[in-house]
């Protein structure tokens, strides 16, 4: 067998290394999704294995064959020349698809912080630091790895390398202009790391920036984005939550206080609208038992400025609950005293008129 495999055609020769290469991957790919699919449980709500194969199932199809090829090179039967070139190009397609595989692998690593460290609940601080974090060094890792794979590719070229030794002597004065030219990149990439680490703001905090409020949907190297009340999206430089001031709801919990201003007559009676206030509350499920008043908080020369002061375990909550009560309340005063609602006066005296309240 071994003396008609050497008294093939070169051609056909090396077509058939090529074609044993490819086979002999996705086989080894085909035994590993088997493997895999047989240990995992589709009925888990997370599952790592699953997660693997979900992630490295395409980069595997590219780098194992390559890297079966890639041994068998010593086998193939073309002149030095020809076989340096397909040498270089496998080395080259080796650290492509082996970079799409650690980006890959980082994505598992992602999907399992994430999976762990889940957010839809109600005390989410912890959670939230971490998947900040996590945001931002997934990118900056990621960013890592595709640079220096830029880097091996070029500095496999032995012209390059002597291109690189000939300009080090220029490092300096280029360094100098690099570092002027890439100043505000630079700010941000560090505003990033003080936001990563100092947490002034989070994945998922809400917050009011621009006058506009939204919760935080995505932090990136350069730039977050927020996600607006009515869907849209607004996009600022990191380096903006460093220089400037903004709000922050959830800084160090989701609990928050809101109140609601009525504007009413002075003839307005407070003890009946403060004993309808806890009626409505008491039972309402938004609220969060922790506080619950109604106060008189200002006089005008024409109204009463009434305070309903209440808490709930997020703004989300909290906006609700106002908008309930406005209703609640406007309906309880149309219904029981409609005089209460503000009223100019006018005062006769002798056929004299004298303004009122």
């Amino acid at each position: 067998m071994s003396k008609y495999f050497e008294s093939l055609p070169p051609f056909l020769w090396n077509l058939l290394l090529i074609v044993a290469a490819v086979v002999i991957g996705i086989l080894i790919k085909f035994i590993f999704k088997a493997l895999t699919g047989l240990i995992s449980h589709d009925n888990e709500e997370f599952s790592l294995l699953r997660s693997i194969l979900k992630n490295l199932s395409t980069p595997l199809t590219y780098f194992l064959p390559v890297f079966v090829f890639n041994m068998m090179l010593p086998f193939m039967k073309v002149s030095a020349p020809v076989l340096a070139v397909i040498d270089k190009i496998t080395e080259i397609a080796l650290i492509a698809f082996f970079t799409v595989l650690l980006i890959s692998i980082i994505n598992v690593i992602s999907d399992f912080v994430v999976y762990k460290f889940r957010i839809n609940k109600p005390d989410n601080l912890r959670e939230r630091k971490i998947r900040t974090q996590l945001q931002f060094l997934r990118k900056l890792i990621v960013s890592i790895i595709i640079l220096c794979a830029v880097c091996f590719v070029l500095l496999s070229f032995e012209n390059l390398r002597k291109l690189g030794a000939g300009l080090l002597t220029g490092v300096g004065i280029g360094g100098i202009i690099i570092g002027f030219a890439a100043q505000k990149s630079l700010g941000n990439i560090l505003a990033g790391f003080q936001i990563a680490f100092t947490q002034p703001l989070r994945i998922d905090d809400v917050l009011v920036v621009e006058g506009e409020w939204g919760r935080v949907e995505e932090i990136t190297l350069t730039y977050v984005v927020l996600n607006i009340w009515d869907q849209r999206r607004l996009i600022l430089p990191i380096n903006y939550f460093v220089e400037k001031p903004f709000q922050n709801w959830t800084r160090t919990h989701s609990e928050m206080l809101s109140a609601v201003m009525m504007y009413l007559d002075y003839t307005v009676p407070v003890d009946a609208l403060r004993e309808e206030f806890n009626r409505l509350v008491k039972d309402h499920p938004l609220w969060d038992k922790r506080v619950a008043v109604l106060q008189v908080t200002n006089f005008t020369d024409k109204t009463v400025e009434v305070r309903l002061l209440i808490s709930t375990t997020n703004s989300g909550n909290g906006f609700d609950l106002r908008c309930f009560l406005r209703e609640a309340m406007l309906r309880y005063i149309k219904d029981n005293y409609p005089e209460s609602f503000p009223r100019t006066r006018m005062q006769l005296t002798d056929n004299t008129i004298i303004p009122g309240r």
